[in-house]
């Protein structure tokens, strides 16, 4: 039967009359076929779509295989399906994972984190601290959901209904899966959880059998705004590339930039909390930063409609530009013994890079106070087990390490007032030639050779004060970073790092310090100029500790009794009593009495 060959394989040879008993025979056969088969669903219609359960998913998952074109598309027999079986859950459930740290809640609706508690913090009302900002994520992002270029992309993965692995209430170690897969497109997120703070996770999405550029997320800040004086001044972008940290503030990050390897680890942190991302190929990574301003009430206590206030959130994502995503993922609180831990990837493929310690930001003291911190630590762990009573026992440890200076700069001051006649002579003898007059660096030759011979160190005198000022400011990094005095109680405070309630430290620190420059002679400093500073002083420092850490202001006050009563003692010996004699007749001089002279040793 050579008439009736394949049309395609005879071509232009073919006569008339045999195409078209062809095209009559071969019509009847396809209107046969179709009359004959079982009747199917449309090919593309939801409500006919048949299932069956994946190897792999929950009760709630279906699976459904659709043909890539229908016989009446384009007049030829039905082959076998092309596209990607569809994998989606018939609608939404919860996946609660915990370990003796945290509890999560993952929605499988976009397979991410709906609630993130930290059990062992506490919110300003005491209840469990929830990292997860529920207000900003419904509008920005939730965690751990995937961040794409794309934006109706990205829309699409954060709303469409994964079938996670297992539902319920599931106890870390334990591994958990979402996957989702529809018209093309393929996405798979894995988590692993053990006993610590840090998840790992692998995702890949694919369109069309081609890698997606998918980037886990943080996209909306944290859930503990409320416990920050300024929450938007403690929010930074924190990412170590090649071991060299950067540190962003809101007003520096532009939503969206991205940064392309080598990243050692990147994300998000306030005050207390941080979400880092740490990714498996640091050399091939990406880094995008996320910006979004969200309303929030000015009274969080007593919200009012219309009385709002914008506020900066910042959130992270980070990725593989080669599409899958392997990363571990630190989300808890910025501990010192926790972050030296957990280490970025190193060149042979294991945890030895940069640690995470550079998040805790101490700023340009940081050389002081971290020591103190460690030094603060070990207190609480082998002396007192009360964050209170650790700050005042190192307080007095190191006013006593600061005596010697204290002792130092009375002698200083004792030997200057011996040399004032002289100073006085040299400083006469010169006073008729101007300033810029070169015969002036004559009298600073006098001057220099002056203290040389009387052993004068004319700085001696302010070496307290440079050690002091420097150590205060530590002090006060120190405790606005330590997280441990976050809600530490003592006495009547019930949180360390906020400022007292009922103002009885700043009271108590003014009225100590006023005393302490009082009891401390200053006899080369003018009587009125002693008296202002003797109330301004104390007033500025009291102005601080009103509305900084009561961590600081504990400090200070007990700093301020312990010099108080060191400064009585000294008051007792020759010393002492030396430098209030030179102060009472530099007194009654000013006063045109006539002192007495001051001995000579």
């Amino acid at each position: 039967m050579a008439e009736y060959k394949n049309p395609n394989q005879q071509g232009a040879k073919q006569d008339t009359s045999s195409l078209l008993i062809f095209t009559i025979v071969f019509a009847a056969i396809l209107l046969g076929m179709q009359f004959f088969r079982p009747k199917q669903p449309a090919a593309h219609s939801p409500t006919q779509t048949t299932t069956a359960q994946p190897s792999n998913a929950s009760a709630t998952g279906t699976v459904s295989t659709n043909s890539a074109v229908s016989a009446k598309e384009t007049g030829k027999p039905a082959t076998v399906p092309a596209a990607t079986p569809q994998v989606a859950a018939a609608g939404e459930s919860a996946t609660t994972v915990e370990n003796e740290l945290y509890r999560i809640t993952f929605s499988n609706r976009g397979g991410q984190v709906t609630s993130w508690i930290l059990k062992k913090y506490t919110n300003y009302q005491g209840k469990p601290l929830d990292l997860v900002n529920t207000a900003a994520a419904e509008k920005f992002g939730y965690p751990l959901s995937i961040y794409t270029y794309d934006a109706n992309l990205r829309q699409q993965l954060a709303q469409a209904l994964y079938v996670p692995s297992a539902t319920g209430n599931l106890i870390a170690p334990k591994q958990l899966t979402f996957e989702y897969s529809a018209d093309g497109l393929t996405v798979r997120k894995t988590f692993h959880f053990d006993d610590s703070y840090v998840v790992r996770a692998d995702v890949s999405v694919t369109q069309n059998g081609a890698p997606v550029e998918a980037l886990l997320a943080w996209p909306a800040g944290f859930g503990d705004q409320r416990d920050a004086r300024d929450y938007s001044s403690y929010q930074k972008i924190d990412r170590s590339n090649s071991g060299k940290l950067e540190s962003l503030a809101p007003k520096k990050v532009t939503d969206g930039e991205t940064q392309t390897g080598p990243l050692d680890w990147g994300g998000v942190s306030d005050l207390y909390f941080a979400a880092i991302f740490l990714p498996d190929t640091p050399a091939t990574s990406t880094f995008v930063a996320l910006q979004h301003t969200f309303d929030i009430p000015k009274d969080p206590d007593n919200p009012q409609v219309g009385q709002t206030e914008p506020e900066p959130i910042l959130g992270a994502a980070v990725g593989s530009v080669n599409g899958p995503t392997s990363a571990r993922i630190f989300a808890g609180p910025k501990m010192l013994g926790v972050l030296t831990s957990i280490r970025a990837m190193g060149p042979d493929g294991k945890p030895t890079g940069p640690n995470l310690v550079p998040i805790v930001h101490y700023g340009m003291w940081s050389f002081i106070a971290k020591p103190l911190f460690y030094l603060l630590h070990w207190v609480h762990n082998h002396v007192a087990h009360n964050w209170g009573w650790a700050i005042l026992i190192l307080t007095v440890f190191l006013t006593l390490a600061m005596f010697p200076t204290r002792f130092t700069m009375m002698k200083s001051s004792i030997k200057m007032q011996r040399i004032q006649p002289q100073m006085n002579f040299i400083k006469e003898k010169y006073k008729k030639y101007k300033f810029d007059d070169p015969r002036k660096q004559d009298m600073n030759k006098e001057m220099q050779e002056l203290y040389k011979k009387e052993g004068v160190n004319m700085f001696g005198g302010c070496l307290p004060m440079l050690v002091q000022f420097p150590l205060i400011f530590a002090f006060y990094a120190m405790l606005e970073n330590a997280i441990e005095l976050r809600h530490a109680h003592w006495f009547w405070l019930h949180d360390l790092s906020a400022p007292d309630p009922y103002h009885i430290l700043p009271i108590l620190m003014v009225v100590s310090q006023f005393f302490y420059q009082i009891f401390t002679p200053s006899p080369g400093v003018d009587a009125a100029q002693q008296k202002m500073m003797a109330f301004t002083m104390p007033l500025f420092s009291g102005f601080i500790c009103w509305h900084y850490a009561s961590g600081l202001a504990l400090y200070w006050s007990g700093s301020n009794l312990i010099g108080i009563g060191q400064q009585m003692i000294i008051n007792q010996t020759k010393l002492g009593k030396e430098l209030r004699e030179i102060q009472a007749r530099r007194a009654l001089k000013k006063k045109g009495g006539r002192p007495a002279a001051v001995a000579r040793r």
